[in-house]
């Protein structure tokens, strides 16, 4: 107290100084956060070039050398038979959710470009296991849907980012309500219910809404600015492997509701 006195520009001081740090911290926050979105957009630039691919090297519509007709009058290749009437598209399915473990895991021991690459390549690995998509639903429906999920999920992620509301006790309500879904899911697998499928589809758009905003406020309250840069990068590939899948479930759950089948 004696001090202030002593020196009356010394709060003002101390007013200026915590502007530079938030100015510090927004800046670096801002660029933290980029860099997370960059991720994702990277990663699901990468599943749709992969499930395209997986698609067009499947199917065919010159019969020669086909190996099997499909109904829509088009034509499986051999790769298409091995791809998707064989036991590879099991390893397909199973194989990215085993590298998601091992990022989730192992990411604290990875360097920045080893845990990038396994990004990459697990983002890969599920467009190729998505290829199928193609086999069900009509192209158009599927770019529609793709986009009513980017503008969903863009303006949920905005909400994250922005809202001054502490988002945290949604964690326990959403990560129940996705315990339901797998577990609907899987008893649905024995019983074909239509009903159910659709319940499940609604209610996992839902969950997943949820959590992309959760999930943007989870990883935006993550950085700190005294990260160097080994650790930032840990913590933005995590990050956007969260609202990849978040992006992604939410994608899976609409198409379900809204496209439209071959």
């Amino acid at each position: 107290m004696a001090n202030n006195e002593r020196n009356p520009l010394s709060g003002y001081g101390a007013r200026v100084q915590t502007r530079v740090d938030t100015g510090v911290i927004d800046e670096g926050l801002r660029s933290y956060m980029l860099t997370v979105y960059n991720y994702m957009a990277i990663a699901l630039g990468l599943s749709g070039l992969a499930a395209i691919g997986g698609y067009m090297m499947a199917v065919t519509a010159d019969p020669s050398g086909a190996v099997a007709q499909l109904p829509n009058g088009m034509y499986l290749t051999s790769f298409g038979m091995t791809l998707f009437n064989s036991p590879l598209k099991w390893v397909l399915i199973l194989a990215p959710l085993g590298m998601v473990f091992f990022l989730s895991f192992r990411i604290h021991k990875m360097s920045v470009g080893a845990a990038q690459a396994t990004f990459w390549i697990y983002s890969a690995l599920v467009g190729l296991s998505l290829s199928s998509l193609f086999l069900v639903y009509a192209h158009g429906s599927i770019a529609q849907v793709f986009f009513i999920t980017a503008a969903a999920f863009g303006a949920l992620s905005l909400f994250g980012y922005t809202t001054k509301k502490d988002l945290s006790g949604w964690g326990s309500f959403l990560f129940m309500g996705l315990i339901g879904i797998i577990i609907a899911m899987l008893v649905n697998i024995f019983l074909g219910s239509p009903a159910l499928m659709f319940a499940i589809s609604v209610i996992g758009v839902l969950v997943f809404a949820g959590l992309t905003a959760y999930d943007t406020q989870q990883i935006k309250e993550m950085y700190y600015v005294g990260d160097d840069g080994t650790v930032a990068g840990r913590k933005a590939i995590m990050g956007a492997l969260r609202l990849y899948l978040d992006f992604l479930n939410m994608f899976l759950f609409l198409l379900q509701l809204f496209g439209s089948r071959e």
